[in-house]
């Protein structure tokens, strides 16, 4: 697209599919303060943001995400997510930009008409779009290229809550629990390919933030244990000495260690008394993470356990719920230990200092650090913190590359847990059964718009099948060594499609761009047959038809008799044992446009009594009944 063409042109990403020599991204840091009322459900905050302008441009704007807004009643929302309640949103109350006040009730300014020459100069920053989930502030100066900008808003919203529909469209139990998600305004990400991300939050699909460093003063009820991203900053002033003592006993063991139980409650039980107001500040601090989460509640169960990270050594993992939810975390520190530790020697090392997982009602849901889940999605949510948290890619816009991704590395996480190989054979064939359905979006459509039949099949389940074809290709093996490798030179950065597959084909040492063409931009099929085989002396000869768009190799089985003649080898045949060979004939031989290949077997005299098409069940395919022959004598 033009996009990236323009992003090789100026040298900021590079057509190997690594990060150019003039990479750059904004980093934005946080210092927050927000304040909880329990009774009335609503937070209160004050936020001072360095904006780092890394980039070569000068900034006359810049857009915020204000995600709260997603629960007015009149703003667009996807048709399947249902919020818990409708809100006024978020409310800003100030905004300043390097000391000067933002307008925050201006009309913005006509936009220049053809011919009316160049905008008039605003003489003082304006707040435009404030009611929708993407904001701008338009400057009255810019923000030069290579220099740093402060921010300070003050805001206070509603935390919905009650039934809904979907992830984060509830975040709270009443007033006794609250799981603040996006709770804050946010700058958005501009970057080198688009700008500024101006898609707005519908609900399903989900993020693409700044990376930065956050420290957030959490100020709740006393008694109330607060859990969230970072580390904890003033346990002194927020635990009991009987919570310290138990949590400096959580690395050197494996064990689950208690660090408030279920009958400690209330200030001196569960956390320590307070101050004159009954409140505590929990004080938290995180570097280079791309957003915050945090959870509350009056009575949580904190409990914690370990994972030993390969080149890091022990990190704690942190449980937090309710006394009546304490089955459905009675496995979660097992397998988010499970989690973090495969995860980090199939891709690379874990890279934050601990892991939690928050009760709350929404229960598959993922932050840096945190992960709002029970144990049903422990493994999947723990593989988020390498995508999107660390190899941070556009979620809203090619949501296949975190949660599809999540998906493939599941199977093999799920592979690992029970101590058996994993199983990706079948997976890409299944894909035929699918393409030609006209509401299926291609994979590379915006994932907002992938519609409420297909969004969780386009972001979610598609990917693995992808990946297990390619593997069908080039090996698994190869596969999860390329996509290490990939991740490892996208650590903390943003990559797009592009960088994925220009750095697969590198890394595989072939061009592919037949195969991402296919399964990413269209939704085709292979859907390859057995049309007849013919016996002449020594050769077998398979003629293949392929029915379908998408190309793929042709794979034979060949199974022989038991007895008779050596088999002689052929040059791109492997033997399986003693009476199975697998042919592979390249994708090439149908880029010449033709739909018949021949596929000419001369394996010396053994007879051949089956020929399977597709033995791995790796290529989408319509009719599979039709991918095998069977010698038949005649009477």
């Amino acid at each position: 697209t033009n996009a990236i063409r323009r992003a090789y042109a100026v040298g900021t990403r590079d057509s190997t599919g690594r990060p150019g020599r003039n990479y750059w991204q904004l980093r934005t840091d946080y210092s927050i303060d927000v304040t909880l009322d329990a009774p009335a459900s609503r937070l209160s905050g004050k936020a001072r943001i360095t904006l780092h302008n890394n980039s070569t441009d000068s900034l006359m704007a810049i857009a915020f995400r204000l995600d709260p807004n997603h629960f007015i009643g009149t703003n667009p929302r996807a048709a399947t997510w249902t919020p818990a309640e409708n809100t006024e949103g978020i409310v800003i109350t100030r905004l300043a930009i390097d000391g000067r006040v933002v307008n925050l009730n201006a009309v913005p300014p006509a936009p220049a008409g053809r011919g009316s020459g160049a905008p008039v100069p605003l003489t003082e920053p304006l707040l435009v779009n404030s009611r929708s989930t993407v904001a701008r502030l338009l400057l009255a100066k810019a923000i030069a290229a290579k220099t740093d900008a402060k921010i300070e808003i003050d805001w206070n919203h509603k935390l919905p809550g009650g039934p809904g529909i979907g992830h984060r469209m509830t975040q709270r139990w009443a007033d006794t629990l609250y799981q603040p998600t996006q709770w804050f305004p946010r700058v958005a990400v501009y970057d080198d390919l688009r700008g500024w991300d101006s898609e707005l939050y519908l609900g399903p699909s989900e993020f693409y933030n700044n990376f930065g460093s956050f420290d957030v003063n959490i100020n709740v009820p006393a008694g109330w244990i607060v859990s969230g991203t970072g580390v904890l900053q003033n346990p002194d002033q927020v635990l009991t000495a009987k919570a310290r003592a138990q949590l400096s006993k959580v690395l050197s063991t494996d064990s689950m260690t208690t660090i408030v139980g279920p009958d400690e409650i209330g200030p001196g039980q569960a956390t320590a008394v307070g101050d004159a107001t009954g409140r505590l500040t929990w004080r938290f601090h995180a570097d280079t993470v791309n957003d915050f989460a945090w959870a509350t509640a009056k009575q949580f169960v904190w409990q914690a356990t370990r994972a030993t990270i390969p080149t890091k050594g022990a990190v704690p993992i942190n449980l937090l719920f309710l006394p009546g939810n304490a089955s459905r975390f009675a496995r979660a520190g097992e397998i988010g230990r499970h989690a973090l530790e495969f995860y980090s020697k199939q891709w690379f090392p874990y890279q934050f200092p601990q892991l939690t997982l928050q009760d709350g009602p929404s229960a598959g849901m993922e932050y840096p650090m945190v992960i709002n889940s029970n144990q049903g999605a422990a493994d999947h949510e723990t593989g988020h913190q390498w995508w999107p948290m660390v190899v941070s890619n556009n979620e809203t816009m090619y949501g296949w590359m975190d949660e599809g991704f999540n998906q493939y590395m599941n199977v093999l996480s799920d592979a690992d847990a029970a101590k058996r190989a994993p199983v990706l054979d079948g997976r890409g064939q299944s894909y035929g059964t699918i393409s030609g359905n006209e509401a299926e979006p291609p994979m590379m459509w915006n994932a907002n718009y992938a519609g409420p039949a297909f969004y969780g099949f386009q972001t979610y389940s598609k990917t693995p099948l992808m990946l297990s074809a390619l593997g069908g290709v080039v090996g698994d093996s190869a596969v999860q060594r390329a996509h290490k490798e990939w991740a490892t030179a996208w650590m903390f950065k943003h990559p797009s499609p592009w960088d994925y597959m220009f750095f697969m084909n590198k890394a595989l040492g072939r061009d592919l761009g037949w195969f991402w063409y296919a399964w990413l931009f269209t939704t085709e099929s292979v859907d390859g047959r057995i049309d007849k085989v013919a016996v002449a002396g020594m050769r077998t000869s398979v003629t293949v038809k392929q029915d379908g768009q998408m190309p793929s190799p042709v794979v034979l089985e060949v199974k022989f008799a038991a007895a008779g003649p050596a088999i002689r080898p052929m040059k791109n045949a492997v033997m399986t044992d003693s009476a199975t060979a697998v042919v592979t004939f390249p994708v090439d031989v149908w880029f010449d446009g033709s739909r018949t290949f021949v596929a000419n077997l001369v394996f010396g005299g053994r007879k051949i009594e089956k020929v399977t098409l597709d033995p791995q069940k790796r290529f989408p395919d319509r009719n599979v009944n039709d991918n095998v022959w069977v010698r038949v004598e005649k009477p």
